[in-house]
């Protein structure tokens, strides 16, 4: 579950499974600028707890690479863009290649996923300009078999329309 920062609308519900060397991303965040792109990242730390989200860290980058776009040389918590339509919903779905849902330093599991206010230019070092962190949620584990998938197989597989 994403959450608004203090002073913010923006919230939605993010679903990930592991297929194999992937993880599967399907995200709906709403409450969003209507037409308009937010930076989206994996930051370091499972913290929400400050009302700028600053309690999450920097993004997740145990490899010490420069921030980029997710097709190019980039930290491991450089995703996609959300990129929102005339009701302020984005609606996406990417795969991160080379992460697990683990408990290491590279992988996703117990960081932050952080939805920014403004575009990500993939450039600017270290965050990629894309401004106040607008809403904030902890990467954790479904509650019960088949929380995501709504079966048996619930952890590894999602449904593909959220």
């Amino acid at each position: 579950m994403l959450n608004p920062t203090a002073g913010q609308k923006a919230n939605g519900l993010v679903r990930m499974a592991q297929e194999g060397d992937r993880v599967v991303v399907r995200a709906r965040v709403s409450g969003l600028t209507p037409n308009s792109e937010h930076g989206f990242h994996v930051h370091e730390k499972g913290d929400c707890s400050a009302p700028d989200a600053s309690s999450a860290g920097e993004h997740l980058n145990p490899q010490g690479k420069p921030h980029g776009a997710p097709h190019a040389d980039h930290h491991a918590g450089d995703l996609p863009s959300l990129k929102a339509d005339a009701a302020g919903v984005a609606a996406t779905s990417f795969e991160v290649k080379g992460t697990l849902l683990g408990a290491g330093a590279a992988d996703l599991m117990g960081k932050a996923l952080v939805v920014h206010a403004d575009p990500d230019d993939y450039m600017t070092q270290p965050s990629g300009n894309s401004g106040k962190r607008i809403a904030c949620g902890v990467i954790a584990s479904p509650v019960k078999p088949g929380g995501l998938g709504g079966n048996a197989e619930g952890s590894k597989t999602i449904p593909k329309q959220m």
